[in-house]
């Protein structure tokens, strides 16, 4: 059959040639790169990140009306050429350093990057945008899209997928992927205590259970479009970032202690969920894990010299008390060496205590996904 169309239409036979050697191209690099192996000689095909702005890779940046944005010096000073991306540190962010431990590849590009190659999107990209959360009201305040926004790109990604390597190895990659969501720090900090609107409605344990429920639906969205491996992680110490504690930790600036036990009481119930899930809801072959990253943060907080740090009750920019996203800009002073520090803004920490968190959870948790 393909002599008769050579012979009759030479183009069209180069044409599907050249496109065929392109996909196993393509398809070889995929699985040259998913270097790291786990257990059952799997691999990680490609990094899929879901969540609010630690995990942003510049999703948010043409978001005018939104506060939650960091295109704009000084972030990314320590980036390729001191380069603001959208990324909410002086460098990487988790997103990065995940797939750069993995050996997939150096950073995970944001779905919203116009740029993107097939094999961009072949190994995985980041869905995630600041300012949102769990909470459809937390976004609201923020002036982002809902997190159902991501799950609706994360659709269209799968359609572009199946376009590049067809519908099996589309479902091979989607199986094989490790998929991370990161929220919940937005739900607690800005929408319950600093605004306090769902504080009118609801007390923490009935707060911590509406958030659980948005996290369980979510996460069943992502089941049913296909992935095998999700990983939540959980609330961090979110009453020990400097912000927190400059607004409600009192005039020694100490954890905001409230805070901290909402994100322990939500952390225990969303881990729960995920137990439940495993055992009534998802096929045998899915792995969904939780990921504890509270008490690693509080421990760099609280010992910051065992990780080679000097401070951490203030960030590098600014006063490193309250700024963080537009209040973190050009115009304030910013430290001369962010590596003392274990927060980059008030909020977000800085390529360096991300790097000591990420190597961490890929050795506690990577052969989880299995």
């Amino acid at each position: 059959m393909n002599m008769k169309i050579s012979r009759r239409n030479p183009r069209t036979a180069s044409f599907l040639v050249m496109r065929m050697r392109m996909m196993i191209i393509l398809w070889c690099g995929l699985l040259a790169e998913a270097r790291v192996k786990i257990p059952g000689n799997k691999t990680v095909s490609a990094v899929i990140m879901f969540g609010d702005s630690i995990v942003d890779t510049g999703n948010n940046n043409n978001n005018i009306l939104s506060l939650a944005r960091s295109n704009f010096p000084p972030y990314g000073r320590d980036f390729r050429g001191g380069k603001p991306t959208g990324r909410y540190s002086n460098g990487k962010v988790p997103s990065d350093l995940l797939v750069e431990e993995l050996g997939i590849k150096e950073l995970l590009p944001p779905y919203a990057d116009p740029n993107l190659t097939p094999k961009d999107l072949l190994t995985g990209v980041c869905f995630a945008v600041g300012g949102v959360g769990f909470d459809p009201l937390t976004s609201k305040l923020a002036s982002v899209p809902l997190l159902d926004d991501q799950l609706e790109k994360f659709k269209e990604y799968i359609e572009k997928l199946k376009g590049i390597a067809g519908e099996e190895k589309t479902k091979f990659i989607l199986a094989n992927s490790v998929v991370f969501v990161v929220l919940s720090s937005n739900d607690i900090a800005n929408t319950y205590f600093t605004a306090g609107i769902r504080r009118l409605e609801y007390d923490v344990s009935a707060y911590t259970d509406l958030m659980v429920g948005y996290a369980t639906d979510f996460v069943k969205g992502l089941y049913g479009l296909g992935t095998r491996r999700i990983g939540v992680l959980g609330a961090p110490p979110i009453g020990c970032v400097p912000s927190q504690r400059t607004l409600g930790g009192g005039i020694e600036r100490n954890c905001y202690d409230q805070e901290n036990e909402a994100a322990i009481m939500f952390n225990s119930k969303i881990s729960a969920s995920l137990d439940s899930l495993t055992k009534n809801y998802v096929s045998p072959d899915t792995r969904l894990v939780y990921v504890d990253i509270y008490y690693p943060l509080l421990d760099i907080i609280q010992n910051p010299t065992s990780y080679g740090f000097t401070i951490s009750k203030k960030g590098c920019c600014g006063t490193g008390l309250i700024e963080a996203a537009l209040t973190c800009n050009k115009f304030d002073t910013t430290c001369v060496d962010e590596t003392n520090y274990v927060f980059w803004d008030a909020y977000h920490p800085t390529e360096k205590a991300y790097k000591i968190l990420v190597s961490g959870i890929v050795q506690k948790y990577i052969n989880k996904f299995v």
